[in-house]
C-alpha cells in the first residue's frame, strides 16, 4: 500500500514540474516595495558624528613595526597628527600577533604593554587581526583604524565613516577624516 503510495506521488510530481510555470502580471500602478539597507544612526551622509577627542585609535600590528622603523613614538606621534587626546586601543588577537612573530619583534611587544594602551578582549575564535579590525569596526563606528597593510586599508575603506591613519613622509597621515577635525592634509 505505502509502495502504491509513493508511486502516485513520484507521477504527481512529474507531472507538477513538466507543468509550465504561470508569470504573475504585475500592477504598474501598485507601490514598488524595495529593501534598504539601514544605516547607523552615528552617520551623517559620510560624517561619522561618534567621533571626538578622545580618539580611539585601533592598532594594527605592523602600524607598530612601521613606526619603530620610522622611529616614531606611537602616542605622541598620534597627538600631533590629531591636535587632541588619542588612546591607543590593542586587541587581543593583534597582541597575539605580535607575540607570535617572536623574539625579532620583541621591541614591538613591549610598546604594545604599555599601560597607555587599551586593551580591548576579542570574544571570536581564532587570531587573524585583520578580520577581528575588520568586525570591531563595523560593530562600532567610534574607531579610527591605524595601519600600513593594503588590503585592510582596502577593507576599511568599503565601510562608510571609518578614518585611517597611515605612516608616510616619517609622520602620521589620516585619510577619511572630516576637515573640522585632526591635522591639516599635505
Amino acid at each position: 500500500m505505502k509502495r502504491m503510495l509513493s508511486l502516485r506521488d513520484q507521477r504527481l510530481k512529474e507531472k507538477d514540474r513538466l507543468k509550465p510555470k504561470k508569470k504573475e502580471k504585475k500592477d504598474p500602478s501598485a507601490l514598488k516595495e524595495r529593501e534598504v539597507p539601514q544605516h547607523p544612526s552615528c552617520l551623517f551622509f559620510q560624517y561619522n558624528t561618534q567621533l571626538g577627542p578622545p580618539y580611539h585609535i585601533l592598532v594594527d600590528t605592523n602600524f607598530i613595526n612601521f613606526s619603530i622603523k620610522a622611529k616614531l613614538d606611537l602616542v605622541q606621534s598620534m597627538m600631533d597628527c590629531l591636535y587632541a587626546k588619542c588612546i591607543p586601543c590593542i586587541t587581543d588577537c593583534v597582541m597575539a600577533e605580535i607575540e607570535k612573530l617572536g623574539q625579532k619583534y620583541r621591541v614591538a611587544l613591549r610598546i604594545a604593554k604599555d599601560p597607555r594602551f587599551e586593551r580591548l578582549p576579542c570574544t571570536h575564535r581564532g587570531t587573524y587581526a585583520d578580520d577581528c579590525l575588520v568586525q570591531r569596526v563595523t560593530q562600532h563606528k567610534c574607531y579610527i583604524v591605524a595601519t600600513v597593510d593594503r588590503d585592510l586599508k582596502r577593507r576599511i575603506r568599503k565601510i562608510p565613516g571609518v578614518p585611517i591613519m597611515y605612516i608616510s613622509n616619517h609622520r602620521y597621515n589620516i585619510e577619511r577624516m572630516p576637515d573640522d577635525y585632526g591635522a591639516p592634509r599635505f
